[in-house]
């Protein structure tokens, strides 16, 4: 790790912060305009779950360097209710908000890796890493 930028979500305003951010470190790193709105796409999911659910938690963005190879992390974290049941909240059209239900199996789909830890109760963090090809 090389580089770590974070942004408190409490409000709607962060979640543009956010995006902002990722879009700008993106871009640094020199991933194209297709992938630039792909991972601005995954944080606004992540930092809009977090609003939604949890009421505050942060967004955090890595610079990755690792054997050569660079990309971008995403640490979406709260302490929030966590998630009851990962593998139903990952199905397409699963929501408990009235939306699309595309929100974490979308975020999931736009990056390279994408991994979840909750605890029911305690909280739940999400990384999701782009790689640049």
């Amino acid at each position: 790790m090389e580089f770590q930028s974070c942004v408190k979500i409490i409000n709607e305003w962060d979640i543009v912060a956010a995006r902002q951010l990722g879009r700008n470190v993106a871009k640094e790193l020199g991933f194209g305009t297709v992938d630039q709105a792909r991972i601005t796409t995954a944080i606004s999911e992540l930092a809009r779950n977090i609003y939604l659910y949890a009421g505050q938690g942060s967004v955090s963005i890595e610079k990755l360097n690792i054997n050569g190879k660079s990309g971008l992390k995403i640490i979406a974290e709260d302490q929030g209710p966590g998630i009851e049941d990962i593998r139903r909240v990952m199905e397409d059209g699963y929501t408990t908000s009235g939306g699309l239900g595309a929100g974490l199996p979308g975020a999931k789909r736009l990056m390279d890796d994408f991994d979840i830890e909750s605890i029911p109760g305690e909280g739940t963090k999400i990384i999701a890493t782009k790689w640049l090809r």
